[in-house]
């Protein structure tokens, strides 16, 4: 049985949570010796779309490409995660030199041209969504450790605001430009910033919600933006009034709410996830997470939610196992 609705079909049905005729699924990873030249990322991705036909394509570019143009440098080795070799910020004063980025040179405009030719291939037919870091994950990254960022955070709180100003309005550029060029939405992600684990909930509020706002409701026209809540103990709760249609979280982290219990407190939003990103997926057997899809699609039914990872799942996974995922979603669809 052939699927009943086109991938933008099956996406808009969900977030308005209507019916569909299967869960929307998707998976994303990233491809670091292909990450460090916009025709290379591009050709990693529409590969690794053209392999599964996933309902959505996140696009996976290097980490570290929001803060390398305020001189964050890394140095690949492999096809592994790179190093980060420079920082740029190491006194308070610092702070103050951050100036905005320019989208027409440097590692935006590679990052922007990566979006058009991504949406040149796709040409309208898949729903996409760019991945852009919030702007207290930026900020951090200038930094040589996440402990002296909250150090000046905390003691230096202005001189860092500077920098945060800065930020949220280049990525707000960034971001339309990213929508001018074809993508559906942004992946807008918290990184290691919306949990109890690094800072106190009063302290997000503080520190990091006013910027997201500013950046989530400047994007207002997008149709397609997903919020992803990462790492264990997160705010998810906390974060559900974010003007976004989607939200991704670990569902199965330590500390986190479940996807149906997620999906309670969301406020009507559509959900995704449901399928580990780290060594679970690894070591999974095919038979395995076949029966955890047709689990998940007993447990969640068959509105509002889409089928995915928790976060970027590790490249050594097998693609059996990638591959057992997406059958089994057609494999649902046809003993319904």
């Amino acid at each position: 049985m052939a699927d009943q609705m086109t991938h933008w079909e099956r996406i808009r049905a969900t977030l308005k949570g209507e019916e569909v005729d299967r869960v929307a699924v998707s998976m994303w990873r990233h491809f670091y010796a292909k990450e460090t030249s916009a025709r290379s990322l591009a050709e990693a991705m529409l590969s690794f779309q053209k392999k599964f036909d996933w309902d959505f394509v996140k696009v996976n570019p290097r980490a570290s490409y929001h803060a390398e143009g305020w001189g964050v440098e890394v140095k690949y080795t492999g096809d592994r995660s790179p190093d980060v070799t420079k920082t740029p910020v190491s006194r308070p004063d610092d702070w103050l030199k951050i100036e905005p980025l320019n989208l027409n040179r440097g590692v935006l405009k590679e990052q922007l041209d990566a979006v058009e030719l991504i949406a040149r291939d796709l040409k309208g037919s898949v729903p996409f969504v760019m991945t852009v870091f919030n702007p207290i994950s930026v900020a951090a990254r200038l930094a040589p450790s996440e402990q002296l960022f909250l150090e000046h955070l905390r003691e230096h709180t202005d001189k860092v605001r500077h920098a945060l100003e800065v930020v949220t309005e280049t990525f707000i550029d960034f971001s339309r430009a990213c929508l001018n060029r074809g993508a559906s939405g942004l992946f807008f992600a918290t990184t290691a910033w919306a949990t109890s684990e690094t800072m106190p909930e009063e302290d997000y509020r503080r520190f990091a919600r006013p910027y997201d706002l500013k950046l989530l409701e400047a994007l207002s026209a997008a149709e397609f933006n997903i919020l992803h809540v990462c790492r264990y103990h997160n705010f998810l709760s906390f974060l559900a009034d974010y003007p976004v249609e989607a939200v991704n979280w670990d569902a199965r982290g330590t500390g986190n709410p479940s996807l149906a219990e997620g999906k309670a407190v969301l406020g009507g939003k559509a959900v995704i996830g449901g399928i580990s990103n780290l060594d679970d997926l690894v070591a999974a057997t095919p038979q395995q997470l076949t029966g955890e899809v047709i689990g998940l699609r007993t447990a969640m039914g068959n509105r509002g939610w889409m089928l995915g990872t928790g976060c970027t799942f590790l490249p050594e996974t097998p693609e059996t196992n990638l591959t057992a995922i997406r059958q089994a979603v057609d494999k649902v669809l046809t003993t319904q």
